[in-house]
């Protein structure tokens, strides 16, 4: 039972964090603040709330950006493009 616990205090500090931050970014995109906090709200809403699994996504693809990081150091840089990523 503590674990949930934990678990739902998580995911109500990683909600208000994309919370700020999707304001943040809606306020620049927009240059509105009153439209910037409903858009954020709307959309943290539909996101979050009523799928709320959907919150552990953004952080596991943080943790994969910052534990997983040097493997990409593996790659050689000479390595040859696929025919679809040539410039």
């Amino acid at each position: 039972m503590i674990a949930l616990d934990i678990l739902e205090n998580i995911q109500i500090a990683a909600g208000l964090i994309y919370l700020i931050w999707l304001y943040a970014w809606a306020k620049k995109q927009l240059g509105s603040a009153p439209i910037a906090a409903i858009f954020a709200v709307i959309i943290v809403y539909l996101t979050f709330y009523l799928y709320p699994w959907l919150i552990w996504v953004p952080v596991i693809f943080f943790l994969i950006a910052t534990f997983f990081s040097g493997m990409f150091e593996k790659i050689p840089p000479g390595a040859k493009k696929p025919e679809h990523l040539k410039d």
